[in-house]
């Protein structure tokens, strides 16, 4: 997301005008985009958001269980 908002807040510096993205051409201004491209391709192909996605879900389980183990009186794993 931060390529994103860089490649925007880049694209409206340079529509407008202002300071030094006045100069730079319209490709320059572009190369967060592709930045955030790679990351997105990286990301998919290395699985580092699936494993993201499930460890949070594991995590969300785990607190689940422990909730109604506490809520049935019995101590989880870990409390003992």
């Amino acid at each position: 997301m931060l390529f994103l908002f860089a490649g925007l807040a880049a694209m409206a510096l340079k529509y407008l005008e202002v300071g030094l993205f006045a100069t730079l051409s319209w490709w320059t201004t572009l190369i967060p985009f592709g930045c955030a491209t790679l990351w997105w391709w990286f990301a998919d192909a290395s699985g580092y958001t699936k494993r993201r996605e499930m460890a949070k879900m594991d995590k969300r389980r785990q607190k689940r269980i422990n909730k109604h183990r506490d809520a049935m009186g019995m101590l989880s794993k870990k409390r003992r």
